[in-house]
Parts: structure tokens; sequence; C-alpha cells
């Protein structure tokens, strides 16, 4: 699979033809703290006051090297199609052969970063449920009102904590085919080439 880049983004890299491959080199290793610690604009300036260019066009670079790292490692890009994608921006062989060497090093790198900051959702514990149904009352003698009563329990960590959930049988049965239904269309080869890709 081919990283597909917007103008935007390889206009950006640009930059990087411009300059040492030690500096590539460098922007690689900004991109990735960058990554884990956030931006600083302290380091644009002092790279654009080495360089003599404007800290934007730093701050152009770095972002399109974390941009095609982190697209590359999102997508577990292989080396040819990196390479593939990569040839598009008109670069000489050597700057080629740094970005791949870049990728390679920092993907797992990137991959556990992109992990770590996806949020925490709670997830499936246990469920209880019971079911009940009313008979009479005294203004109705003979009536039949069924109730399902669901306790969901989730867990987010080492914290616990439960829903209770109350439904009729007829919403809780379109529910139920509403579920099955997602379940089939994971299923399909179209779902399962997107799930793919994502991992």
């Amino acid at each position: 699979m081919l990283l597909v880049l917007s103008e935007e983004h390889k206009e950006h890299l640009g930059f990087l033809s411009e300059v040492d491959s030690a500096v590539v080199g460098e922007f690689g290793r900004i991109a990735v703290e960058f990554l884990k610690k956030g931006s600083n604009p302290k380091i644009y300036e002092g790279a654009a006051r080495k360089l003599n260019v404007s800290s934007e066009s730093v701050q152009h670079g770095v972002e399109g090297l974390m941009y095609l790292l982190t697209e590359s490692s999102k997508l577990m890009i292989s080396e040819v199609d990196f390479q593939d994608s990569v040839l598009v921006l008109g670069f000489s062989e050597e700057l080629n052969a740094l970005l791949l060497q870049l990728y390679l090093e920092n993907r797992k790198e990137v991959r556990q970063i992109l992990s770590k900051l996806a949020p925490s959702l709670p997830h499936y514990h246990n469920l209880e449920w019971r079911l009940d149904v009313q008979l009479a009352s005294r203004a109705l003698r003979h009536q039949v009102k069924p109730t399902v009563t669901l306790k969901l329990h989730l867990e987010d960590g080492a914290k616990r904590s439960a829903r209770v959930l109350q439904t009729d049988p007829a919403t809780l049965q379109h529910l139920i085919d509403e579920l099955e239904r997602a379940l089939a269309e994971l299923k399909s080869s179209h779902c399962r080439r997107i799930l793919r890709n994502i991992k």
C-alpha cells in the first residue's frame, strides 16, 4: 500500500532536500521526540538560526517528517512501498535511503507512542440480567408487561463500574439484531481490508 501525500505535505518535505543529511537525521530524532513530549518552538528557532532559514520552514519540515513517519508506521508500510511513496518527492537516492532508515528504526517506537495516545475506553467485564413481568394491577387485571433489567459491569484498567439498563423485549431484540448485523459486516471483505490496514 502506497502512502498518498497531499501537495502541502510534499511542499513541507521539500525543505529536507535543501539541508544536509545529518540535519535530516536530527529532524527525524526531533520528530519522534515531539511525538513523545509535544512540540517545542524553541528547538525550531535554534535550528533555524543554525541553518539561516525561517523557524516556520524548520517547523514545516519537522512536521512533514513527523506526518510521514506516523502515517507510514500506522499503516505498517513495507520497505518497498515506503520507497515508492517517497519516490514521488523527487529526493536524491541518499535522502531516500536516509528516510527509509529513519522509518525502519523508528516505526515500532512510533506505533507504541500512537497506541498510548489512543483513548482508553471501558470494556465489558460481566453482565447480569433479570426478566420481570407484571401480570396485573389494580386498574388492569389481565395485562402482560415484560421488562428486562440488565446490569452491565465495565472495566477500565483497575477501575470497575456498573451500569443498569432497563428495556422491553422488543427493543432488546432490535438491539440484538443491530449488533448481529454489525458483526456480520465485520466479516465482509471490505471491512477486513480496512482492519488489516489499520493494524
